[in-house]
């Protein structure tokens, strides 16, 4: 039946959808392994790609860095600075940045990890955490805000046709975040949670499953498939079609992301000390929401018990009233109530 409300709203998220589109800047397909994989040499062939994705997927070190934890790290005046584990091409990029707004308490800190493209931080969002006690720190995800090269604010170097490139972004955005996790334990701080939306929730994914100092997750209107997810997104179909001219199918795509598709990491996020929770759109059109209940079976039979929340909008609406309040109500009672 037709409802004008709902009618309006997938017009807001199509809008939206294609100005995000608009901005997007086309990049060529590339395989890219000597990114993913450093020691990997020259791969020109697809089936060479996933073995060696398949090799980082058994390779348990695959997201930790090595060397000391936060050797350069710099906070001043609300921001916290660090080199970045994973040098790049990009002057920019090298330098991992993050804004935190304490609460004046070391009982609790969020980490957060923002969406794909993010034009502007959560300030409101972390006004209402510190007026809680609750010390918040966001992350800028690889490409985004501080990190975007010059020439292109977009971020779109983060997922690309570059199959390698996109890899090292999630890996690269994992170890900074991992970084910053340590510090904040050393700094005293006794409850650590994590968000991570959309895009952020493949960082905030990996990053939970390999810190067990985590004690609770939350991921908004987001998935474990990277590869599902550029595959069917209404954002992400320039991003398929570059794929495509080089030959690479859904299945083939699969296999080479399968280092950045977080179900991989379900036994691991399923630990019993950890609580995880769920925000998903039901007329999600850019992180389908079937692929988000997917993610959570794949949690829930490894043991774990997830709180969902199932909204009746879309990705952008998401933060529309009123879901914003009913995702924020409930995403603050997530992290207050005792596990």
């Amino acid at each position: 039946m037709y409802n004008p409300w709902f009618a309006w709203l997938d017009r807001c998220d199509e809008n939206d959808a294609r100005l995000a589109v608009s901005k997007r800047r086309l990049f060529p397909f590339d395989l890219g392994a000597q990114l993913a994989f450093p020691a990997a040499g020259e791969v020109t062939d697809i089936e060479e790609f996933c073995a060696l994705a398949q090799q980082a997927v058994n390779d348990p070190d695959f997201f930790t860095e090595p060397g000391a934890p936060h050797v350069g790290l710099q906070e001043k005046d609300g921001w916290i600075r660090i080199p970045s584990g994973i040098p790049t091409e990009t002057e920019e990029n090298n330098t991992a940045w993050a804004r935190i707004t304490r609460s004046g308490s070391r009982d609790h800190v969020l980490v957060a990890f923002h969406h794909w493209g993010a034009e502007q931080r959560y300030t409101k969002f972390a006004k209402h955490l510190v007026k809680r006690g609750i010390t918040i720190v966001e992350v800028a995800l690889p490409y985004h805000f501080e990190r975007s090269p010059s020439w292109h604010p977009h971020a779109d170097m983060f997922v690309s046709p570059n199959l390698g490139r996109t890899i090292r972004s999630i890996r690269q955005g994992v170890w900074d975040g991992r970084r910053i996790i340590r510090w904040l334990e050393d700094e005293g701080y006794e409850k650590i949670s994590v968000l991570g939306i959309s895009l952020g929730g493949w960082v905030a994914g990996f990053l939970t499953a390999h810190e067990p100092v985590v004690r609770k997750a939350a991921f908004f209107v987001t998935a474990g498939s990277a590869a599902d997810v550029v595959w069917t997104g209404r954002t992400s179909q320039t991003i398929r079609e570059g794929i495509e001219a080089g030959g690479i199918g859904l299945n083939e795509l699969r296999r080479a992301w399968e280092p950045i598709n977080v179900e991989t990491c379900a036994a691991k996020l399923a630990r019993p000390d950890l609580d995880i929770h769920f925000v998903l759109g039901m007329r999600d059109r850019v992180v389908l929401p079937e692929l988000t209940e997917r993610y959570i079976g794949k949690l829930k039979d490894a043991g774990a018990n997830p709180s969902v929340m199932r909204l009746n909008c879309g990705h952008a609406s998401l933060s529309r009233l009123p879901y914003s309040i009913l995702s924020g109500v409930g995403f603050l009672r997530f992290l207050q109530r005792e596990s």
